[in-house]
């Protein structure tokens, strides 16, 4: 072999071995960058698992500090998690109490006074003629007075313009508000019944009350204002929404429920046994250890038996928890002597113990509160005044008689 061949077998051994280095040595990733100045590259056969295990730990530690209802904002719309939103309690309201109310009702009522302002315009008259006393007896009996007390009144008056004479107003006034105030009852007792009770095994029972009536009278809306004014007096109040045959009634007396935090015993499905709610709301008070359980029932007519038997029928099942401390009758001033046939059908059936009159702002059927009084025998407790969440107060013979002649 000549040195001719010797060389070019050198050369071709030299490229050889140049083309296996380049293509053994370690290589980088696409885009990876070598190690800066300064830092340590990892270590042979355990830079891989370091990198895993330090990225898992970031992600991990990222994680815990993201909370797990973080809002996130998508195009404008605000996606925070609705279940808590919605979860959250509204905030609750501090109702009025009586004594406040009661300044404010008599200023409504001294407003709309008509009947005591016709009054003393008659008797306001230098003499009075049999047409003047005619006068008098018509706005009586227009004021739904009620005929025997219209004839009590009027004879009274007459004695009294004799003795005194009608010029001197300031008297006839001062004997006017006293058959008023005895006509409408000082002395009947209007208080309440809203304290637990014992009953016959011993235990403590809530105070439990029924609020009756017809269609349109202002019953569930009487039943959420009078949880708040027992609210007020620092009673705790459980609501019966016993009232299944209107769809919106256990809606309204859940938001006024909601309003003064007072919890709302009612059935899903529409039609429910009422009488099966009433007694699930008493069960309630009594397991929670309520004051005060209030049982919002249906309207009904009068005249319907059907209905009214129904009635009964949730009276008897909600006192095999507790007895029945109060069954108010909640009427339309502005209804007069129709007012009067349903109180009569209603005490029948219900034992009423006790009338609310709503609407007796703006009306000139005020005399209503005498005329149901003497019928029944039983005293007005409640006047509404207004539609606030809190113009319902405890009725005042002398309030109420004194603002109708304000």
């Amino acid at each position: 072999m000549d040195t001719g061949q010797i060389l070019l077998i050198v050369l071709i051994a030299a490229i050889v071995i140049g083309a296996g280095a380049f293509f053994l040595r370690p290589s980088r990733k696409r885009g990876e960058l070598p190690p800066q100045a300064g830092q340590t590259p990892p270590q042979a056969g355990g830079g891989r698992a370091t990198a895993e295990t330090e990225t898992a730990e970031d992600l991990t530690d990222e994680l815990e500090k993201t909370p797990a209802t973080d809002t996130v904002d998508i195009d404008g719309v605000d996606t925070t998690d609705v279940e808590t939103a919605e979860a959250a309690p509204p905030a609750l309201e501090a109702p009025e109490p009586a004594a406040s109310r009661m300044v404010r009702l008599r200023s409504r009522l001294a407003k709309s006074g008509s009947l005591g302002a016709a009054l003393l315009s008659v008797l306001s008259r230098d003499s009075l003629s049999e047409e003047d006393w005619e006068e008098i007896e018509e706005t009586l009996l227009v004021a739904d007075v009620g005929s025997e007390p219209t004839d009590e009144l009027l004879d009274k008056l007459r004695t009294q313009v004799r003795v005194s004479g009608a010029s001197n107003i300031e008297q006839v006034r001062a004997e006017l508000r006293t058959i008023l105030l005895d006509l409408v009852g000082p002395d009947m007792d209007r208080r309440l019944k809203a304290s637990p009770v014992l009953g016959d095994d011993g235990e403590p029972h809530p105070a439990t009350i029924m609020m009756v009536g017809v269609n349109g009278t202002g019953k569930t809306t009487t039943a959420g204002k009078l949880a708040r004014l027992l609210v007020a007096e620092d009673k705790d109040v459980v609501l019966g929404a016993a009232d299944t045959f209107r769809a919106a009634a256990a809606e309204q007396l859940q938001t006024w429920g909601e309003r003064v935090g007072v919890p709302v015993v009612r059935s899903d499905r529409e039609g429910a046994d009422p009488a099966a709610v009433a007694f699930d709301a008493v069960k309630t008070g009594r397991e929670d250890g309520a004051d005060v359980v209030i049982i919002d029932t249906a309207g009904r007519l009068q005249n319907k038996a059907g209905l009214m038997d129904e009635l009964g029928k949730v009276k008897r099942v909600a006192s095999r928890q507790a007895p029945i401390s109060e069954v108010l009758l909640v009427l339309d001033a502005t209804t007069g002597q129709n007012g009067m046939r349903q109180a009569q059908v209603f005490a029948e059936v219900a034992d009423v113990s006790g009338i609310v009159l709503t609407k007796l702002d703006g009306t000139a059927k005020g005399g209503i509160v005498i005329a149901v009084q003497r019928e029944l025998g039983m005293p007005v407790k409640f006047v509404g005044l207004g539609e606030g969440p809190d113009d319902l107060a405890p009725f005042n013979p002398e309030d109420f008689v004194d603002a109708l002649l304000s």
